[in-house]
């Protein structure tokens, strides 16, 4: 495992309403990361990361939200007229790659976004990095290791499989209830550490899921930078599916 850079990580809780909409920012420290700042319910998120790119040199956004869908959608419905059958397996047709292995190797089962309303998020996430580069005018590549070089990069990652990855449930946390909210000061307890939230970061983070997944994926992105995330079984796969960068739960850097 390499020490990880100091780099800016923002990380972007994706929704398809921009008022659900969180982000935080975040600066990784020798595998710490210290959280200065998480806004929730942006009126243009795309104007307000751009802000925050405009004022750092480099930076790491960590999604989350798919990035690409299953290629075995792709192919079967590129020539398919209704009523004919599809001969492949649900799972291989709704689900990518990473999403089998995030569960083969974490035991967090990633939403089909062939099949769930994550798809509707998926869009709205893919069009918001769209508007983030038009108004950078920065490419913003996918990174597919912690030694890339671009100023600006991104990558897709899954708070809840992050989580757990941490030796953490990510059960419990989300909704308003005080249960929920009682869920959410504790995880920040534990993974006070990795993850250090002060003021009003900690204040909006135990108010809101959106912005404590905020925060998470700041931290997954920590884990991106340190080389400890597991790297894509098939990289030509992840360069069309995309791929959910989460720690190795040993820190060895080895596919499960």
């Amino acid at each position: 495992m390499t020490e990880a850079r100091n780099i800016t990580i923002i990380g972007v809780d994706c929704a398809v309403d921009p008022a659900r909409i969180g982000i935080a920012v975040g600066e990784s420290v020798n595998g710490t990361v210290l959280i200065e700042d998480v806004q929730l319910g942006a009126l243009d998120p795309a104007a307000r990361i751009a802000e925050l790119l405009s004022e750092r040199e480099s930076a790491l956004l960590a999604l989350d939200a798919p990035l690409g869908w299953p290629a075995a959608m792709g192919t079967a419905l590129s020539q398919h007229l209704a009523t004919d059958h599809i001969a492949v397996d649900a799972n291989r047709l709704f689900r990518r790659e990473t999403d089998l292995f995030i569960k083969r190797a974490i035991g967090k089962q990633p939403l089909d976004v062939g099949a769930d309303r994550i798809a509707r998020t998926a869009l709205a996430a893919l069009a918001l990095l769209h508007n983030i580069r038009a108004r950078t005018g920065l490419p913003i590549p996918i990174a597919w290791s912690e030694k890339e070089t671009a100023n600006v990069t991104c990558i897709e990652v899954y708070p809840g499989a992050s989580l757990e990855a941490h030796g953490l449930s990510s059960r419990g946390y989300k909704g308003n209830k005080a249960g929920h909210r009682t869920a959410r000061v504790e995880l920040i307890r534990a993974l006070a550490p990795q993850l250090k939230l002060t003021g009003s970061a900690l204040q909006v983070a135990e108010f809101s899921d959106d912005a404590l997944d905020a925060a998470l994926c700041c931290l997954a992105g920590s884990d991106f930078l340190s080389g400890s995330a597991f790297p894509p079984e098939d990289t030509e796969a992840a360069r069309k599916e995309g791929w959910i960068w989460v720690k190795q739960p040993d820190g060895r850097r080895n596919a499960t």
